[in-house]
Formats: structure tokens, sequence, C-alpha cells
């Protein structure tokens, strides 16, 4: 069947899911009902069939490499994370910070995370991570909540990585551009750039709320409770990592050093940089340009390495001096269990995302807009599809693949500017990948933060809406 066949009915999963995670702050047995919903539909509605294609969906996602290595690395984040604090790297981080007064008040830990933030821009998952690795310690100090730092992790990573496309996200934009025809895909991509109006917003208003402690809606109250309380998660939240994963005490007889923080993180992102060129330059081979080679990278072998790399090193800084080779094992599964939540979310959202491409969500949404004629119309109409579908499948990779195909000739058709038809699929995709509860961006900026998950989509939201309302007036404007 076609995706058309299923028309209306291919966002059952998407609504479903997001529905009842909101309404129950469940979100692990929502995806899964978001899930058999998929399969329902795609079972012409028999609920037995249904439970069986589920079970077998969620199993084959194993069946892709690239999501298997992704769930290898959150488990080895786990046993990174633990080290870190084990060997007195966090401890020793911030007592380095504050022998320099570097960090002395609640805005200056919230500004820590976002430089991190939009200043790596190779992998949006490697930069929220980092983000909130660094930024945890600091701004539970200074109790800042747990959705702020996970609101300003998640809300610099995917839109900086658009604006500085150096990076895989680039690569595979330029690689749908060819595919249209495009002379010039490079040229196109950086000129759409300037009128990506999203990402510039969603990083302009985490800059503003910190900076004027601008705190709205569900956000409000979470940062007066940390403040007022000193909590920086609710009485009833379920953090994605467990304090004593992150929380683990300085074993004793080791030096606090801010090196066993800051060598770790180095590594992984000169590891995942080297990884993107290793495994680009190992599938093009000699003579291949520099887009060529991140085309051809994977970037979920890169993550991967760049994690057990820096394994790698917290052993070589530790290893014999006060702490063993049978206790660095211990911590590393002991860190890996702890991400046993994180890993569960991520197979569902990956069998999630695999039932909405086989409704083919992202194609039916997409022609709603086909008969659009109007040109301002047709790039407000552009971006906020491209949110939704974003929103709904929690990938903005995919839906680049569904709406850049109809932009570009829609540009042309219309006779529009197509860096602005170009910009306006690419943010709605980002605002989707960073605010979607079934985004991998958002679950492990909310895996980074050690936050509800639930609480940081709801605490993000309003922000994330916000950015899409002076996006769309902008275009509104001069489109």
């Amino acid at each position: 069947m076609t995706p058309e066949y299923y028309g209306v009915w291919s966002l059952l999963p998407p609504v479903g899911a997001l529905g009842l995670a909101l309404w129950k702050k469940q979100i692990y047995p929502a995806l899964l009902f978001g899930i058999w919903l998929g399969w329902l539909v795609l079972n012409e509605w028999n609920p037995v069939s249904a439970t069986g294609a589920t079970v077998a969906g969620i199993v084959n996602v194993f069946s892709d490499v690239g999501n298997t290595r992704v769930l290898l690395y959150s488990l080895a984040v786990g046993g990174t994370l633990t080290l870190i604090s084990a060997t007195g790297g966090v401890a020793g981080f911030i007592n380095w910070l504050e022998e320099r007064r570097w960090v002395r008040n609640r805005t200056q830990a919230q500004i820590v995370p976002f430089l991190v933030g939009i200043l790596i821009t190779v992998e949006s998952s490697i930069t929220c991570l980092v983000a909130g690795t660094v930024g945890r310690p600091l701004t539970d100090r200074f109790k800042v909540s747990r959705e702020k730092l996970a609101y300003i992790c998640d809300s610099t990573s995917a839109p900086i990585c658009i604006l500085v496309p150096f990076n895989g996200w680039g690569a595979f934009i330029i690689g749908l551009l060819s595919v249209q025809g495009i002379e010039s895909p490079v040229a196109l991509l950086f000129q759409s750039v300037l009128v990506n109006f999203y990402p510039m917003a969603a990083i302009a208003i985490v800059l503003f709320t910190v900076l004027r402690k601008w705190n709205i809606g569900p956000m409000k109250s979470a940062e007066e409770r940390a403040e007022t309380e000193g909590k920086v998660y609710g009485d009833t939240a379920r953090p994605m990592i467990a304090d004593d994963v992150v929380g683990v005490e300085p074993m004793a007889g080791i030096r606090h050093r801010a090196v066993n923080l800051v060598a770790p993180v180095v590594t992984m992102v000169l590891s995942i940089v080297a990884g993107i060129y290793l495994t680009g330059r190992m599938s093009t081979g000699p003579g291949a340009g520099l887009w060529d080679i991140i085309k051809a990278s994977s970037g979920s072998t890169a993550v991967l390495w760049a994690v057990i790399m820096s394994l790698v090193v917290i052993a070589a800084l530790n290893l014999f001096r006060g702490l063993s080779l049978g206790k660095f094992i211990d911590l590393v599964f002991k860190g890996m269990g702890g991400m046993i939540p994180v890993v569960s979310l991520l197979l569902l959202a990956f069998a999630l995302g695999g039932v909405v491409r086989e409704l083919g969500t992202g194609v039916y949404v997409a022609g709603v807009i086909s008969g659009v004629l109007n040109t301002k119309m047709a790039v407000i109409g552009l971006f906020l599809i491209s949110c939704f579908v974003a929103f709904s499948t929690g990938t903005s990779w995919g839906t680049f693949a569904v709406m850049v195909p109809i932009a570009v000739p829609m540009a042309a058709a219309l006779d529009g500017s197509t860096p602005m038809f170009l910009a306006a699929v690419l943010g709605g995709g980002v605002f989707g990948d960073h605010c979607s509860p079934i985004s991998d961006t958002t679950i492990i900026s909310s895996m980074a933060s050690a936050s509800d998950h639930i609480d940081h989509v709801r605490t993000q939201v309003p922000y994330a809406v916000v950015g899409a309302v002076i996006t769309t007036v902008l275009y509104l404007i001069l489109a």
C-alpha cells in the first residue's frame, strides 16, 4: 500500500504518543502505545497482529547498525560520567573555576553550558552531551533547575549545527540539494543560513532568557522551586540519569583534578572530528573533497569511538593512581546500568520512528501544502509543516529528506527565493529536532542534564513556540 492510502490515519501514532505522554507524564508507555497504534493501522485494525508486529518492530531496531551504535554509545556515556565523578573530575573542575572566580552566580553558571553549546558544532548529540556534562555541576551548585540546563543544552545544539554546517548536517543537506539538480549546493546552503531565522531566534532566546532571567510557563515554576527550595528537580520528577550515576562521590585517595573532566571531554570532541574524517575518508578514498568526505562519514561510528576514547583517557589518567582496574570496570558497569532508562527510551523512539516512516506520515503532511500558490504563504507553510513533521517524527534529517524535494521545485515554480524556501524547511526541521520528546537530541539533552524528560519537553516548548512565532512574522515580512 502507498503512504497516501493511510491518509490522516498516518497521524495517529505520533499524535497518540505525544498526547498520552503530555497527559500522563509517562513517556515509556506513551511511546509503546504510539508504536502499537501505528502497527494497528498497518495491520488493518487487527489488535492481535498489531501486538506481535509491535514486538517485532522494537526488535528490528537492532537491524540498523546506526541505531545499535547509538544505543551502545549511550551505555558507554554512563560509564564515562560515573568515572568523571568518581575520579574527582567534577569536584576538581568546580574548585578550579572557584579559584579563578570565573563563575560566581546563577547567570554565569548558565553562561558556561551556553558557550559550550555554541562553540562545539561537530554533532548535535555531542554538543548537548558536553554542555550538560560541563554545566551540570555548576548549575547544581548555584541552584539552577535541571529543566533550565536541559533547555540550554537542547536549544543550542541543533540550531548551531545548522547555522555552522561544517559537519554531517551540512553534508546531508548538500547531498539532498545535489539530487535536485542544484549547480552550487554549497553556495545555496550558505545563502540559506542568512535567512534561517528559527535557529537564530532559538539561540537568541536562550541568551536573553539566561541574561534577563526570562522564565515563562512551566519554566518559571521550575526556576522558583530551584532558587527558593534548593530543589534542582521536582519531587515527582524521574531524572533520565539517577544521582548515583552523575553524583558519585569521589573515591578516597584520588586527588580532585579538573583534568579528569576536561581531558575526557576534549578527547570526545576531538575524537568525533577525527572519526568523521576517517570514516568518510575510508568510504571515499584518496582525492575526495572535504564535503564528500563528510557526506560519506558515519556519525554513529564517530560518536561511539569518541566515547570509547574518553574512557581510555580516564583510564590512562587514573589507573595505578588510586584507581584499580577492578574498580574501573565496576564503575563503568555501574554507569551503564544507570543508562538503561535512556537506552530504553531511545529504543522505543527509534521503533516509533520506524512505524511512522512505514505509514508515510511525513509524505502525507507535506502534501497538504502542495496546492499553495502564494509565495509568502508557501514559505510560511513550508516552515510550519516542517515544524509539525519534525515534531511528530522526532527527526530533522528525515524531515529534510521529505521537504527539501518539495521546497526546491516549489521555489522555482513560484519564482521565489530558493535560499529562503530552503531555510524555511531547515528551520522547521530544527524546531522538531530540539523539542520533540522522541528526538534523540532531546533525549540526550535530558540525559546530559539528568532532567526528567517530560519536564524538559514541557518547559522548553513555550520558548520554541516563541521562536517559531518570531520566525513566522519575519517570513511574513520578508518573503
